[in-house]
C-alpha cells in the first residue's frame, strides 16, 4: 500500500546547520499493516509521515501509495489517499462548528457543497452510528460545538473524521501524547477499532514504549534519518520495553559520538 524508495530530505541545505531528516529511506508497508514508529527527537519520524502526506517535498527518491506514484503530488491532492491525526487535539477540528458540521466537512470537503445542504437526516443518522462505536456518547451531542469537547473527545472526533472516507493510509503522529493516561488509552482503543473496521494501512509515531510494544504488527526504530530496527511477527511479540529502552540508549550514544 505504501512504498518509499531512496527517499531523502535535508533541512538547511548548503549551510553549516544542514541535517539529514531522511537519509535514503526504503520502506514497504503491506495493505492492512499497522506499523509503529519510534525514535529519539530528530530521528526523522515526523519527517517520514510528512513526506508521505506531502507536507514536505523530498530531495530524492519516490513515494507510491496504492500503486500510484505520488512523489510530485501536492498535499491537497494526496489528501484523497492519506488521512492524518496530529498530536494536538485542537488541530483536527474547527472549534466554531458542531460535531455534525465537522463530520460533514470531512465527508464533503471535495464536493464544494454547503453544510446546510450536507446535513441531511440520513447523514445525521450515519454520523450517530459512526460515533456510537467509540463509546464516548458523542452521538448524543451532534449539535454541540467542537470547542465544548474535551481533548480526548476532540481527538476521537478527529479520528472519526479521518477514517470516515476510508483512506488508503492513516498517519498517526503521536496522536495520544497530549492526553492524560486514561484518556490516551480510550483514544488508542478507538484507534484500534477504527483501523480494524476499515482494515486501514496505518503508520503511528509514538514515544510511548508501552504503546510501541503492545500495538501494531510491525515496529520501526529510526535514528538520524534512517531505519535502524525493523521487526514484525513473532520478533515484535517478543520485544519488551526494556529492550527498546536499551536500543534508544545505544542510538543516543551514537548521536553524541557523531
Amino acid at each position: 500500500m505504501v512504498r518509499l524508495a531512496g527517499v531523502r530530505k535535508a533541512f538547511h541545505r548548503g549551510t553549516p546547520d544542514e541535517r539529514a531528516a531522511l537519509d535514503g529511506i526504503d520502506l514497504e508497508v503491506a495493505p492492512g499493516s499497522f506499523v509503529v514508529i519510534i525514535g529519539s527527537n530528530g530521528a526523522g519520524k515526523s519527517s517520514l509521515l510528512n513526506a508521505i502526506a506531502g507536507v514536505i517535498a523530498t530531495d530524492a527518491g519516490s513515494i507510491h501509495i496504492g500503486g500510484s506514484d505520488v512523489s510530485g503530488w501536492p498535499e491537497h491532492r494526496r489528501a484523497r489517499l492519506v488521512a492524518r491525526v496530529l498530536q494536538d487535539p485542537m488541530q483536527g477540528t474547527l472549534t466554531a462548528l458542531t460535531i455534525e458540521e465537522n463530520l460533514a466537512l470531512a465527508e464533503l470537503r471535495a464536493a464544494g457543497r454547503g453544510l446546510g445542504r450536507a446535513l441531511t437526516a440520513a447523514r445525521r443518522e450515519r454520523y450517530a452510528g459512526l460515533l456510537g462505536a467509540y463509546g464516548l456518547r458523542l452521538e448524543t451531542r451532534l449539535g454541540a460545538r467542537a470547542g465544548q469537547l474535551s481533548g480526548g473527545q476532540r481527538q476521537v472526533l478527529t479520528l472519526a473524521m479521518a477514517v470516515m472516507n476510508t483512506p488508503s493510509v492513516l498517519l498517526l503522529d503521536e496522536h495520544a501524547a497530549a492526553l492524560d493516561p486514561s484518556t490516551a488509552e480510550r483514544v488508542m482503543q478507538a484507534t484500534l477499532r477504527a483501523v480494524a473496521d476499515a482494515r486501514l494501512s496505518t503508520l503511528m509515531v509514538t514515544h510511548n514504549m508501552q504503546h510501541a510494544v503492545r500495538y501494531g504488527d510491525r515496529l520501526l526504530m529510526m535514528d538520524a534519518g534512517r531505519i535502524r530496527l525493523d521487526v514484525s511477527g513473532e520478533a515484535k511479540a517478543r520485544l519488551s520495553v526494556e529492550t527498546l529502552v536499551e536500543r534508544f540508549r545505544i542510538a543516543d550514544d551514537r548521536m553524541l559520538l557523531a
